[in-house]
């Protein structure tokens, strides 16, 4: 039977089945003297999971294959809480996939089952854009470009590109760029187009742009003349092309300062295109939170034999073992600060590079003496601060006060963006996202994280310094914590539960002055309960990743994924991939590592012709 044949079979074997997911997974918090397994994963994020239960379902499965994580819970990068009196679950990271990554989607919608749901992105004329002290509706451009006239921003931009949206300025920049390229327009000439004045469309597929990224070149007169697009940073290039005050605009209007600092110009184009800018992107979630596909994959690995996951276990070092297996791995159980041992013939890091970076770098794997191209490779990556502040609140002042029900707010405040998460059905808590912001305006908001850093050791080159390293939560020393308020549909006990995770009092008086002023409306009320996440603390060193301007990211990928060809050690995660800041980036990387050094087939349930990328 055909890899076709067999996914068809697959998916009518399995469909209209609902797998019943739990988060109450049996996680293992103690210390055992000594372990012996197969294989170690350290990480239990979702190229951690993918990878035990691909492995322990495969034909020629090891006995035994545990994973490692320092957290209390399972997921990585992806956490959905579900404040008290609520039922809509809010998400602290990742919080959506498109439809067209095909290894995330079926894996909800087919393998598991999951309830999936349309990401709502809301009516933009209840949105709102508030730049440079100026407050627009978000289909403000919508409307002027149906009426013939541009509209005027408080950013001077060039003629030929005032009226433009940020995601229609985008398409315009990668356009321009690639047909100024005889060779692209050559060879690719006819999958790309201008269809209107601010329209554009790209029918380049993932293959495609993985010829197109090594070899553009930047045809335009300047310092930039012949470079390849891939060792260009892209606020370069769009400085190049667009002038300053319209890198400002898309900067800020573009909502994420990640999409437009100076990183890898070529891996930028199809990222821009294929998300941000495309008007056929759907986004879909899970309801009951996006963090279910990691307890889905932890569920089917752990109804396999010889499957365990070991929380708050955190991974300090590993070495070589003359032993009953090829490695030792030193484990510190964060509960009883005790280290103990464990042996395995292979190790998996399903880890991002902060973390791979808070492994002890004095051992033979990572010996900066003696493997400079490995801390280079894993240096290739840029680490991007996201921080996030959810809020609950009694009413939904966002309907009340200007029509809104679902979608998102941007402005050039700290905030950044904000998200209307919606009401509850039985009652009218409503959930607010009220702050999303990235990279520089993340130490806005850290300052506001007193932190208690006592517990920091010097720096040392000793085992026992990278065990001694305390990657607990910072606490904090003096600043008042936002004082939960009890409601109708909540009690004073269940929100006391959540005392602990409230944000700093400054910080919520700080960001509901953004939200009014964003808004212009003084009279929005206070959050009865608040919950944040700062990913730029460690282990993550970021919520996402970059890859560095003139970087091999094909090389690279294929390197990190086996980094020596000698020694059974793997990486695999988002950050090494083509699709970072995505769930199907882990996966797409982790089937590859999969299939290339472990054997596996390609899944029954894949469709044959999916492209995993490099």
């Amino acid at each position: 039977m055909d890899r076709k044949a067999a996914a068809e079979q697959y998916y009518l074997g399995h469909r209209g089945q609902t797998m019943t997911i739990t988060r109450n997974l049996e996680l293992h918090s103690e210390a055992t003297s000594r372990l012996e397994v197969d294989m170690a994963i350290v990480g239990a994020g979702v190229s951690g999971l993918y990878s035990g239960w691909r492995l322990l379902t495969s034909p020629n499965r090891p006995q035994s294959i545990h994973i490692f994580d320092l957290s209390d819970r399972i997921g990585g990068r992806l956490e959905s809480v579900v404040l008290p009196g609520m039922k809509i679950s809010g998400e602290l990271g990742g919080m959506r996939y498109m439809t067209q990554q095909e290894i995330v989607t079926t894996l909800i919608e087919r393998i598991f089952s999951l309830p999936a749901i349309d990401f709502p992105m809301g009516d933009p004329s209840t949105h709102f854009f508030y730049m440079r002290t100026q407050r627009l509706r978000a289909d403000a451009w919508e409307k002027a470009q149906k009426s013939g006239t541009k509209l005027q921003t408080n950013f001077f931009l060039r003629p030929d590109s005032e009226g433009f949206n940020a995601d229609q300025l985008f398409n315009k920049i990668v356009y321009d760029v690639l047909v100024g390229d005889p060779w692209f327009v050559k060879n690719y000439g006819n999958k790309v187009s201008k269809t209107g004045v601010y329209e554009y469309d790209f029918k380049l597929t993932a293959r495609d742009w993985d010829v197109i990224k090594p070899a553009l070149k930047y045809c335009f007169p300047g310092p930039y003349e012949g470079m390849r697009v891939n060792d260009m940073g892209f606020w370069n290039l769009i400085k190049d092309q667009e002038g300053e005050e319209a890198y400002s605009f898309l900067a800020v209007a573009g909502g994420y300062y990640s999409n437009t600092i100076n990183w890898n110009a070529a891996e930028a184009f199809p990222y821009m295109v294929g998300d941000f800018s495309n008007v056929g992107t759907r986004y879909k979630t899970i309801d009951g939170g996006y963090d279910l596909i990691a307890y889905a994959l932890a569920e089917a690995y752990l109804n396999q034999k010889g499957s365990k996951i070991w929380s708050q276990n955190r991974l300090v070092n590993f070495e070589r073992s003359g032993g009953p297996r090829r490695y030792k791995l030193f484990i510190l159980n964060l509960r009883s600060r005790k280290t103990w041992v464990v042996d395995s013939d292979a190790i998996i890091l399903a880890m991002p590079r902060r973390s791979l970076e808070l492994l002890n770098q004095f051992n033979f794997f990572f010996d900066p003496d003696r493997q400079s191209k490995r801390q280079s490779e894993i240096a290739a990556v840029i680490m991007e601060p996201s921080f996030k502040l959810l809020m609950g609140f009694e009413q939904p002042w966002w309907k009340a006060f200007f029509g809104a029900i679902a979608g998102e707010s941007i402005t050039d405040l700290p905030v950044r963006q904000c998200y209307y998460f919606g009401t509850d059905p039985k009652d009218s808590h409503s959930l607010f996202l009220a702050s999303y912001n990235d990279m520089e305006t993340v130490p806005f908001w850290s300052v506001l994280q007193e932190k208690d850093l006592s517990q920091w050791r010097p720096a040392g080159s000793t085992q026992e310094h990278f065990a001694a390293r305390s990657l607990e939560p910072l606490k904090w020393k003096s600043l008042p914590k936002w004082k939960v308020t009890e409601t109708a549909f909540a009690s004073q006990a269940s929100l006391n539960v959540f005392q602990d995770n409230q944000a700093p009092a400054p910080m919520v008086r700080e960001a509901m002055a953004q939200i009014r002023e964003l808004h212009d409306i003084k009279q929005i009320p206070d959050p009865y309960i608040t919950y944040f996440k700062d990913w730029t603390q460690d282990p993550y060193g970021g919520g996402y990743h970059a890859w560095k301007a003139g970087v091999d990211v094909a090389n690279v990928m294929r390197y990190m994924r086996r980094p020596d060809a000698s020694e059974a050690i793997h990486v695999c995660g988002e950050a090494y991939s083509d699709q970072q800041g995505w769930v199907e980036g882990a996966l797409c990387v982790a089937e590859r590592m999969l299939q290339e050094y472990f054997g596996l087939p390609w899944p029954s349930w894949l469709n044959p012709d999916y492209y995993l990328g490099w």
